[in-house]
């Protein structure tokens, strides 16, 4: 045993931090009682505990009055919602311009506007009581043409939303009730992404809020799994549609019937991380032929494809390999310049596929049949809005039409192997990849002990990572899109800010387990011991073993003046940028550059 002081504790489990520390066991047992769970085999969940510790640990009973905001749309989920009694409303178009909150600025006047920020929000939690622990605080949510209720109240520390006028709001956008039975919220909690509409109560309501921990647990029930499957790919075909950019123009009819002939298809596994790490010290090639093809090369372009979720790559055949051309996220489409073409070129003959589509680890998409694409919704599109004819096109000794798919690499100033090697290494999943650029670093290491200095002690990154050039893409939190980090947390000790996106660990609630530093992709997250306040180390009361717990960078968001290490850059060689859309790395490229 180290000579260094130490302090003997029991160690956290996963059973030790409730969602809801005050469930009653008459709530359990009702519960119990009510579908779904009445129907689910209860020996499924044995090995994790009973269903009845499940709806324990994972579950909390939320009651809203009429106008109460239960979720709203681009928010980061991680629960499901069952309505058990009364109803609630799903919009299906936005009700406000959402406001993200951004990363904390580190200038003076951005440091200043947040403090003003927080200071307010600071008053508001200690003005209001304590309340019910089954309902939660109302806020005030602004509304484009309704006034808003000019009070708040706030409960175990989290506002609630309230809109005033909710009747009239019923009679002026499109909704979709939600009665008894019901479930809500499963997709964004399933595939770790922003909610796709607003849910707000219509009625006096009752809700069963189920976290993802949970709700993963309840998926091993086949009945179970089977019902929020069938969900996930039937409710949100409309939603995403009407949110497509290059679609707004659409009316309602046109709507439901490419909603009518639109397939909601997947590929590659959610819990992709496991395949990645095992894959990634192979030769690109083989990497990306051990891709899912989603679309081939060459192929008749039968369908239009719509990214929902995830990543997949744009490559075609080049020499005895394949050349990426880009990667496209979610929101955006492939196979539109070749449908187009056809649209824009009536009676010329149909273009196969120019490029490959193939599945980065999981990717979730539409799947419209170009026949709809042709008929329904290009009519409607701007045409400065769909890409430019293909001209000179190449033909074989059948007088087929040929893939170049040279001509679909688009202008960029990102060259060709720093894709690659973006997709390769999954840096494209980083909303937050924290870049030095080696050109400008004189690895003082002031940016390490900012950190550090900030974080106890302990610096939360390490100065060091995969490297492109004079590109090194340090081994810090990138604030995923897809974070498979808090895939396995049994407690939600790690989780993702609702409204900025950054992702965090709660000290309180970590036991430890390992399961976010092992699943993480890109080595990011480490185990460091507990101390307590007098800097004693914690060890196990039974084994003496040291006590665990993770540690990662939080972009320092409770500090005013934003992240210390960008901060404490003597050189301005450090910064962050968000490597999941093409387009902003390429601007702050050409700045770099310039």
């Amino acid at each position: 045993m180290s000579s260094t002081a130490t302090i003997a504790q029991e160690r956290p489990v996963r059973w030790d931090h409730p969602l809801d520390p005050e469930m009653l066991q008459r709530d359990i047992s009702w519960l119990l009682a009510q579908p779904p769970f009445a129907y689910l085999n209860p020996d499924v969940f044995k090995a994790n505990g009973s269903l009845e510790t499940i709806l324990k640990h994972d579950a909390r009973l939320v009651r809203y009055e009429p106008g109460d905001i239960v979720v709203r749309e681009g928010d980061y989920g991680s629960s499901a919602f069952i309505v058990l009694r009364g109803s609630v409303r799903a919009f299906l178009v936005s009700l406000w311009e959402k406001q993200t909150q951004p990363v904390p600025s580190t200038d003076i006047w951005g440091a200043l506007q947040q403090f003003v920020r927080s200071k307010f929000a600071n008053q508001k939690r200690s003005d209001q009581g304590s309340g019910n622990r089954r309902s939660r605080g109302r806020d005030v949510e602004s509304h484009p043409k309704h006034t808003p209720v000019q009070s708040v109240s706030v409960v175990e520390g989290k506002n609630r939303i309230f809109l005033q006028d909710i009747n009239a709001i019923l009679n002026d956008y499109q909704s979709e009730s939600l009665g008894v039975g019901n479930i809500f919220g499963e997709m964004a909690a399933i595939t770790r992404t922003p909610h796709r509409f607003s849910v707000i109560a219509d009625a006096p309501t009752v809700v069963l809020e189920i976290r993802w921990q949970g709700l993963r647990l309840l998926r091993r029930d086949t009945g179970f799994r089977t019902y929020l499957d069938e969900r996930y790919r039937s409710t949100g075909l409309e939603t995403h549609l009407r949110e497509t950019p290059l679609l707004r123009f659409l009316d309602d009819e046109t709507i439901q019937k490419v909603v009518a002939v639109t397939k909601l298809e997947s590929f590659g596994e959610m819990e992709w991380f496991a395949e990645f790490k095992d894959t990634k010290s192979k030769e690109v090639c083989s990497i990306i032929e051990s891709e899912p093809t989603i679309a081939m090369e060459g192929t008749p372009a039968n369908d239009l494809y719509l990214i929902r979720a995830g990543f997949a790559r744009v490559s075609f055949q080049h020499g005895s390999g394949h050349r990426t051309t880009a990667y496209l996220g979610r929101g955006q489409m492939f196979g539109l310049e070749e449908i187009s073409h056809s649209f824009l070129n009536p009676g010329s003959q149909p273009l196969p596929f120019q490029s490959s589509l193939r599945a980065l680890g999981f990717v979730d998409f539409l799947r419209i049949p170009r026949e709809a694409a042709l008929k329904l919704l290009l009519p409607k599109v701007r045409r400065s809005e769909l890409p430019s004819t293909i001209e000179n096109l190449r033909y074989d000794a059948g007088g087929r039409v040929v893939p170049d798919a040279t001509r679909m690499i688009p202008e960029s100033n990102i060259e060709t192997p720093l894709i690659e090697f973006l997709v390769d290494q999954r840096i494209i999943n980083g909303k937050q990849s924290m870049l030095i650029d080696l050109d400008r670093c004189t690895g003082c290491d002031e940016c390490v002990k900012a950190c550090a200095s900030t974080h106890d002690g302990t610096p939360r990154f390490i100065r060091n990572g995969p490297q492109y050039g004079p590109l090194m893409f340090a081994h810090a939190c990138m604030h995923c899109v897809d974070p498979v980090c808090m895939i396995g947390c049994p407690t939600g000790a790690i989780h993702r800010n609702s409204d900025t996106g950054i992702i965090s660990i709660n000290p309180e609630t970590c036991i430890g387990c390992k399961t976010c530093s092992e699943s993480c992709p890109y080595e990011n997250i480490v185990m460091i011991q507990v101390t307590d306040k007098q800097g004693r180390a914690a060890v196990d009361r039974n084994t003496n073993l040291p006590i665990l717990q993770a540690s990662k960078c939080d972009l320092c968001q409770n500090h005013s003046t934003g992240p210390a290490c960008q901060n404490a850059c003597p050189h301005q060689a450090l910064y962050r940028v968000n490597t999941s859309d093409s387009s902003t790395l390429q601007s702050w490229l050409l700045r770099r550059t310039a």
